[in-house]
């Protein structure tokens, strides 16, 4: 599985407003493409003063290839619209990690 992460900082004047235009909007318009099998929001805690909010905006999908195919059939066209909404507000990253764990347990057995 492959995690698709966006790293955004938004300007705190218009954090909120973001947040709810990019779960209603933006995440499902992403999730709509079929390429992704779910995705989370998380706010980074402890952050510097900078006058913005740091979110992490995550997607899980299959594979390598179906990552490659959104970014090249659909990515660049929903940038452009956070782009037009939030111009000049907000600095963005994106990552591409992939998952070798999930809900790993320690082991609890004694030598």
């Amino acid at each position: 599985m492959i995690l698709y992460n966006e790293t955004v900082n938004i300007e705190n004047g218009v954090a909120e407003e973001w947040l709810q235009w990019m779960k209603e909007v933006h995440i499902p318009e992403v999730m709509r493409t079929g390429y992704f099998l779910r995705n989370q929001v998380a706010r980074l805690i402890g952050e510097v003063n900078n006058g913005g909010t740091t979110y992490a905006v995550q997607y899980s999908c299959r594979n390598m290839a179906d990552l490659e195919e959104y970014k090249r059939e659909h990515a660049d066209a929903l940038y452009r619209k956070q782009l037009q909404r939030y111009e000049g507000k907000f600095v963005i990253f994106s990552s591409m990690l992939e998952v070798v764990g999930v809900d790993v347990e320690r082991d609890q057995q004694e030598d």
